[in-house]
Parts: structure tokens; sequence; C-alpha cells
């Protein structure tokens, strides 16, 4: 199993923007306060544009993981991130708690958010973020029905996509493993996540992080794999409520232009990694 890397190419570097506005608010804070909403309106008004312009300077591609209630809610900011030659991803119906649904409420919510995508977006998405990076028992099999390519929420290796397994958990004998899913697992880390470092969430950061030590951690694991990892998927999560802020895009711009810097890098969306990707 192996990234085959366009020529020349050392490893990927995927960008992903979790294009959470007034979602993460509603659903996973349980909100709908003014004051939250608009830090949602702040990543779709400021941060959104700004970060375009940003990747055209850069030339870089990426992927962003919409909740389908963002999509219909904000239809010209997704335009515009199609406009310029990004990836729309799935990422829930409104950041809802997954862990909290049935299955048969999970299934629905899901079948929600095609619709949204087909809407908004004109097709349906290859792949699937879950809201805060959780998973039930039923997720793995629903991505499967729903005909997903890829999911980017589970943290089971560092630099190489895998196909998960599911887990039947038991407490006092060894746990037991299903088969592979088809599904194909582009991980992710809240070590290379911003939102929790350095934003301030009410009842779950107990206040705003050092956004120079956390960029100075992407940048230790990115050498990492660059140096040390042959055919690493390097996938980074940011937000652009969070990321859109002047001193957090300004850090941000210095990051992405030291990698671009380096030679044998390859910037492709997820399912870009997807595609190159083969199980012999």
């Amino acid at each position: 199993m192996s990234l085959q890397l366009p020529d020349g190419m050392r490893m990927a570097v995927a960008i992903t923007l979790d294009f959470d506005a007034h979602s993460p608010w509603m659903g996973t804070m349980n909100t709908t306060s003014p004051s939250a909403l608009s830090r949602g309106d702040f990543g779709v008004e400021v941060g959104v544009p700004r970060l375009l312009e940003l990747f055209r300077r850069l030339d870089i591609r990426t992927t962003w993981p919409t909740p389908g209630h963002d999509l219909v809610t904000f239809p010209a900011a997704i335009e515009s991130v199609l406009a310029h030659g990004h990836e729309i991803a799935a990422h829930g119906a409104y950041h809802e708690n997954i862990r909290a649904l049935s299955p048969e409420r999970e299934r629905e919510l899901m079948e929600l958010q095609l619709s949204q995508h087909e809407k908004i977006v004109g097709k349906r998405p290859r792949g699937y973020r879950s809201p805060a990076w959780d998973f039930t028992d039923s997720t793995l099999g629903i991505l499967e029905e729903a005909g997903f390519d890829w999911d980017s929420s589970l943290m089971g290796r560092e630099f190489e996509p895998y196909h998960p397994r599911p887990v039947e958990v038991r407490y006092e004998q060894a746990s037991t493993f299903g088969e592979p899913s088809r599904i194909l697992e582009i991980p992710v880390s809240w070590f290379l996540d911003d939102l929790i470092a350095v934003e301030y969430l009410p009842g779950v950061s107990a206040g705003m992080g050092d956004h120079r030590a956390m960029f100075q951690r992407f940048r230790d694991v990115f050498t990492y794999a660059y140096q040390r990892v042959p055919g690493a998927v390097y996938t980074l999560t940011v937000h652009p409520q969070s990321i859109g802020r002047a001193h957090h895009i300004a850090a941000f711009e210095e990051l992405l232009t030291h990698m671009r810097g380096m030679s044998g890098l390859w910037w492709p969306t997820l399912s870009d990694v997807y595609d190159a990707w083969t199980d012999e």
C-alpha cells in the first residue's frame, strides 16, 4: 500500500479547511447567541476571502469539509471556493453531536447533507469529515452505504492513509476487529488543528493559546515527515473563522511559504490523495 506520487515528488501536503460558520456554535456548542454566530460570520466574510487570496498567490489547492447548513446558508461563499479550484467535502448536517445520535437519525442527517451538497455544489461529495472528528459504531457503515471514497476523521496513523476496521470493544476480554473498510482513511490529528489550540471556546478551552507555538508545532511535524517518512501525507486542518484572523493568517502564510520553498512537495486535495493511493 502506498501513495503514487507525481514524478519528482517525495510527499503530499494536504491543507484542509473545516468551513464551520454558524454550524459549530449551533451544533457542538449548542448556542444560537448572536455573539457566537458573528464569529462564523467573520469566517465567511473575512476569513474566506483572505484564505482564497493566499492560496491563489501560493498556487495551492485545498479541501473544505463543510456542514450542509453552512452550504445552504452561505452559497455565495461556497461558489467562491469552488471558483478558485478547491474541493468541498461533507462535514455533517449542522456540526451535530454524532455520539448522541441513533443509527436512524444519523442516516437521516447523512441523507440531508448529501441532498444539500447536490443542491449547492451540484454533485455528491466524494469525502467526509465527521463533526468534532467523532464516530458512532454505525458511522463507518453509513459512509460505505452512502458511497463515499474517503474519510478524514480518524487517527489510527500519522502520515499514511489506511482502511479502518470496525471494533467491538470488550472490557474483560480482547476486543475484536471486523474486516477493513473499503473507505480510505486519510488520518487527522489534534496536534495539526488550529481551533482547539488558539481559539476561545466557552466551556471547552481554558483560554487562547500561543499561536506561534502552534505554528512551530505544525512546522516540526512537517519537518519530521519530510525528512523521515517517504511518501507521507501531511494533513493540516484549519478553520476560516480562526486561521483567518490577522495574526494567524500572517503566521500561516509564513508556514506555507516555508513549505513552498521545499523541493518535492505535492499539494493535493484529499480526493487527489484517494486517486493516487494504491492498495497493491
